[in-house]
């Protein structure tokens, strides 16, 4: 098993996101991380799913992914050089004998302080899931009180391609999917 990474591109639309995970949740996957977000063309959504499984499993899904509606493109980029990353903010407690100690642990991870209290900071951090790591094993010594993270986003180095390009994705999907067309 290994994980993979797949961007799929969506119509923006109501209840897209529930069809997609209820695809995953009938194929019995468990999503490590979903991140949603508007793209560059309006009325379209990249989806970046990190799923846990084999690489002839992940391609049914992929394909039974690419047959919904509002589903206008899906790739895997598993095996592409790619750039990935993930957002937290950490709620971290600290005291005036300790905020020092945390701001130094942070600046090593080119982090930042992002909202300070009497009894906490928050901290900011955005990199590859073993930096997110890495920071959080450091900041547990000093009590890590609340923790939200974004999951994956990813995309691919340099020009992939037109099937990364968003305008052509949506030109090519204006042709209707079977599942669209009715049998009379």
């Amino acid at each position: 098993m290994a994980k993979h990474t797949l961007i799929t591109w969506v119509e923006d639309k109501p209840g897209v996101l529930n069809r997609v995970s209820s695809l995953f949740r009938r194929r019995q996957f468990n999503i490590d991380s979903i991140a949603v977000g508007h793209t560059e063309v309006a009325g379209v959504s990249r989806m970046t799913i990190v799923v846990d499984g084999s690489t002839v499993s992940v391609e049914q899904v992929r394909k039974q992914l690419d047959k919904l509606i509002n589903v206008l493109k899906v790739l895997d980029i598993t095996e592409e050089d790619m750039v990935a990353r993930e957002l937290a903010l950490i709620k971290v407690k600290a005291t005036p004998e300790t905020r020092s100690e945390i701001m130094q642990v942070v600046d090593i991870f080119r982090a930042k302080i992002v909202d300070v209290a009497a009894d906490s900071v928050v901290v900011e951090v955005t990199g590859d899931e073993d930096k997110l790591e890495s920071l959080l094993r450091l900041l547990s010594d000093f009590g890590v009180r609340e923790l939200s993270r974004t999951g994956r986003i990813a995309m691919t180095r340099g020009v992939a391609g037109d099937h990364h390009d968003t305008s052509k994705i949506v030109a090519r999907s204006a042709r209707p999917k079977k599942s669209e067309v009715t049998n009379w």
